[in-house]
C-alpha cells in the first residue's frame, strides 16, 4: 500500500482526460453544470474546445454524447450521479446501451457524497440501475492508483461504462495502477485470511480493511476482496471465496437491493455454499448527516463492519 497521500478521484480523473485529451482530439468532456463539482477546471482551461457545457439538462448530456460519439469522438459525460442515473436512464439505455456506444457516464458525488442535501441527491440505487443495462460496464476505483489504471484503460476502449466516484480525497490502498487494474471483471485479493471474506468496491475498500485490522486484534482473520468492476464481475474468484469461506460480508454504499451483495448473491446461489452476509443502506431514505456519519450510523465504517462480523460470529 503506497504511503502518498490521499487524493481526490476527480482531480485524478481530470488529470488523466487532459493528458488523454492532448494526445487525442477525439475525447470530449460534457457537463450538465459540473465543471467545479466534478474537477474539471483544469480540462476546461486546457482544453477548452474539448468540453462542452449543456446546463442542468441531464438527457441532453447523454444524448448529444452519443451523437457525438456516433460522430467520432470519444466523450466522458459528466453529472451528479443521482441525476445522470434517475433523470437520464431513458437516454442511457436507448441511445447508449442499445446501440453499444462509445459513451463513458462519469456520475460524480455518488454514494452518500451529498450527505446533508438527502436523499434527493443521494444515488444509493445507481448501482442496480445501471448493471442491468446491457452492454454497459459498471466501475467504482477505490484509490488514486486504481483510477489511473481504470482511465488509461476507459480512454482507449470503445464500450460503454459507468463509472461513480464520491466526493472524499482516498487513501491508497495498491501501490501503482497496473496492480490496482489489470482488466474489466478481474477482481483484487488485497489481503489473505482464513476464517471470513470481506468483498467491497469503491468507497467501502478502505473501510473493508480497516475492518480487516480490527478483526485480526479479535484473532478473526479475513480475507479482503475488491471487486473493482460490478460489470463484468469476477465470477471466476467469487465462486472459489464462496466455496472456500462459510460467511462473506459485502459492504456497498448503496442499498441493500440489487447492489454489490446481490451480485456476490447471484454467483453463491450458483456455485457456492456460503452465508452471505450484505452491509449496506437499508430500505428507507438515508438519514443526514456528514457522510463519515453516515457510515458509522449505518455500521459501514471499520468499527461497523468489524462489529457486524463479530456479532454474527458469535
Amino acid at each position: 500500500m503506497s504511503e502518498e497521500k490521499a487524493r481526490k478521484v476527480g482531480e485524478v480523473i481530470c488529470e488523466q482526460l487532459v493528458d488523454a485529451g492532448k494526445k487525442d482530439s477525439d475525447i470530449v468532456v460534457l457537463t450538465s453544470d459540473s465543471r467545479g463539482s466534478g474537477s474539471l477546471v483544469p480540462f476546461a482551461k486546457e482544453l477548452p474546445k474539448q468540453i462542452v457545457e449543456v446546463g442542468i439538462a441531464e438527457q441532453d448530456l447523454v444524448t448529444i454524447s452519443a451523437g457525438l460519439a456516433h460522430s467520432g469522438k470519444r466523450p466522458f459525460a459528466v453529472s451528479p450521479a443521482a441525476f445522470l442515473t434517475m433523470r437520464s436512464i431513458e437516454q442511457v439505455k436507448v441511445d447508449v446501451s442499445y446501440s453499444n456506444t462509445n459513451v463513458k457516464l462519469l456520475g460524480i458525488s455518488g454514494g452518500n457524497s451529498y450527505s446533508v442535501l438527502g436523499s434527493t441527491h443521494h444515488s444509493l440505487q445507481d448501482l442496480a440501475i445501471t448493471r442491468a443495462i446491457p452492454n454497459l460496464e459498471v466501475y467504482m476505483p477505490c484509490d488514486q492508483y486504481q483510477t489511473i489504471g481504470l482511465f488509461k484503460y476507459l480512454v482507449k476502449s470503445d464500450k460503454p461504462a459507468y463509472i461513480r466516484i464520491g466526493k472524499k480525497a482516498l487513501n491508497n490502498c495498491y501501490d501503482n495502477p497496473e496492480e490496482a487494474f489489470v482488466k474489466p471483471g478481474k477482481a483484487n485479493v488485497l489481503r489473505n485470511g482464513k476464517d471470513i471474506a470481506l468483498v467491497a468496491m469503491g468507497e467501502t475498500v478502505p473501510e473493508a480493511l480497516k475492518a480487516a485490522d480490527l478483526l485480526e486484534k479479535q484473532g478473526i482473520k479475513a480475507t479482503v476482496v475488491d471487486l473493482v468492476s460490478l460489470k463484468p464481475l469476477d465470477t471466476e474468484l467469487l465462486s472459489k471465496i464462496s466455496n472456500e469461506f462459510s460467511d462473506i460480508y459485502t459492504i456497498e454504499e448503496h442499498s441493500i437491493y440489487n447492489g454489490i451483495g446481490s451480485a456476490v448473491a447471484e454467483v453463491v446461489a450458483t456455485s457456492g455454499s456460503a452465508k452471505l452476509h450484505i452491509l449496506g443502506f437499508p430500505d428507507a431514505p438515508a438519514i443526514a448527516g456528514t457522510q463519515d456519519e453516515v457510515f458509522s450510523y449505518y455500521g459501514l465504517d471499520g468499527a461497523g463492519i468489524a462489529k457486524n462480523v463479530e456479532k454474527s460470529i458469535s
